[in-house]
């Protein structure tokens, strides 16, 4: 038995892609034993359009009604056929504000967001998965819609900028446990007189990439996750004067965001010292 369950708080716009979200979510959660919350919040302007103030308190009612019964819709399968238990949570107000109010009372060990596409309308409100990024510095995994884990199926891990047997978040021992082998260890270094991208095998669990840094690093890294299939991409977001190579490069994760079909797993941003969320 663990001794701790995990928290994993889903932040959902409901749309189109937000069930293949909470599968991902299930995946991990399953994997590293945790508990998963949804979170929706809606502006009370997207649903009052009177001024008057029982024809508002009436609009608010009837969609608070209906959003429940939706998002008991997205979950009841999902419960039934994974055999998880998923609790929500749905209000009206300032959407950053609501977020920020709900970590801070239940303390969250991960984040779960839609991996937003470029040049789209953003995630719940405006620029959400920005928001979440620039100000919580827990574990966020932004979960790929057209890439989604899969439950009760082994991953496969890519790692950029890191190691898997020495990932910097406290449940790696059982997300590594449930990943096939060999683990896709990704680095783009500087300074570097190889070619832009170059391959060496460790051991038979580990295999490493390595891709010089410029226009095209990206792409490499794009390429190489396809051919291996790899489906979940451990981002290391500390600074480089915490590491031992600080011949690494420090990820442009709105580059990756953008660029990269996979769900990534976002390690703590070790330069803040605390939470601001």
């Amino acid at each position: 038995m663990k001794n701790k369950a995990y928290k994993i708080l889903v932040l959902s716009d409901l749309k189109d892609a937000a069930g293949i979200t909470l599968k991902s979510t299930v995946c991990l959660a399953k994997m590293i034993g945790a508990d998963i919350e949804l979170l929706h919040v809606k502006k009370p302007t997207d649903v009052v359009k009177s001024e008057n103030q029982l024809s508002a308190m009436r609009a608010i009612n009837e969609n608070y009604m209906a959003t429940e019964k939706h998002i008991q819709k997205m979950i009841a399968p999902i419960v039934k056929e994974y055999g998880v238990d998923i609790n929500f949570k749905f209000s009206f107000g300032n959407v950053p504000a609501e977020i920020e109010k709900h970590i801070q009372e239940s303390q969250p060990d991960i984040i779960v967001l839609g991996k937003r596409k470029p040049r789209m309308i953003k995630f719940i409100g405006d620029g959400i998965t920005q928001f979440v990024l620039n100000n919580y510095n827990g574990i966020i995994m932004l979960a790929d819609d057209t890439n989604a884990l899969a439950p009760d199926t082994e991953l496969s891990l890519g790692v950029l900028n890191n190691e898997a047997q020495n990932l910097n978040i406290d449940f790696a021992e059982d997300l590594v446990s449930h990943c096939l082998k060999p683990f896709k260890c990704f680095q783009i270094i500087q300074n570097s007189n190889a070619l832009d991208e170059k391959t060496a095998v460790s051991d038979q669990d580990l295999v490493t990439y390595v891709f010089q840094q410029g226009d095209n690093a990206i792409d490499s890294l794009s390429k190489y996750l396809s051919l291996n299939k790899v489906n979940l991409l451990f981002v290391d977001r500390t600074v480089n004067a915490t590491r031992s190579n600080s011949n690494l490069i420090d990820p442009d994760i709105q580059s990756i965001m953008d660029s990269l079909n996979v769900s990534l797993l976002l390690s703590r941003e070790t330069s803040r010292h605390e939470n601001t969320l």
